[in-house]
């Protein structure tokens, strides 16, 4: 699995780090511009990402806009449905407004900080990135 980490703390990017590190490969961005760029290159090579988890509040770009310009940039470029990156909103935000404009900007899922290894692990299998 093939993982770009989007976080601007880096004890948060520590923690993601450290839980997805047995899965494979995992690429760090600490803003939102720095994901749209990472995400484009790894299209580009032919080497897409498998998952990107995602920040909301960050410095530059916000998570919301990244993903709404990862989406585009897919849609784009014909990849659709089962072949786009699945995306993880990692955020401190919890309210029903954060987590309504996450998934209108089409998320794959949503887990709150400070994240937790099963919790994470479990949103993996269902999406079946892991076994």
């Amino acid at each position: 699995m093939k993982t770009l980490i989007v976080e601007d703390d880096f004890t948060s990017r520590l923690l993601l780090q450290e839980i997805l590190k047995g899965y494979g490969e995992a690429h760090i961005a600490v803003n939102g511009k720095e994901a749209v760029k990472a995400v484009r290159a790894a299209i580009d090579s032919g080497q897409p990402y498998d998952l990107v988890c995602l920040d909301i509040m960050m410095p530059e770009m916000d998570g919301y806009e990244a993903l709404k310009q990862i989406r585009r940039m897919e849609e784009t470029r014909g990849i659709l449905d089962d072949r786009a990156v699945k995306v993880f909103m990692t955020t401190a935000l919890d309210g029903v407004r954060s987590v309504s404009e996450a998934f209108r900007c089409l998320c794959d899922a949503y887990l709150c900080k400070p994240i937790e290894k099963v919790k994470l692990q479990d949103q993996l299998r269902a999406f079946s990135l892991i076994a």
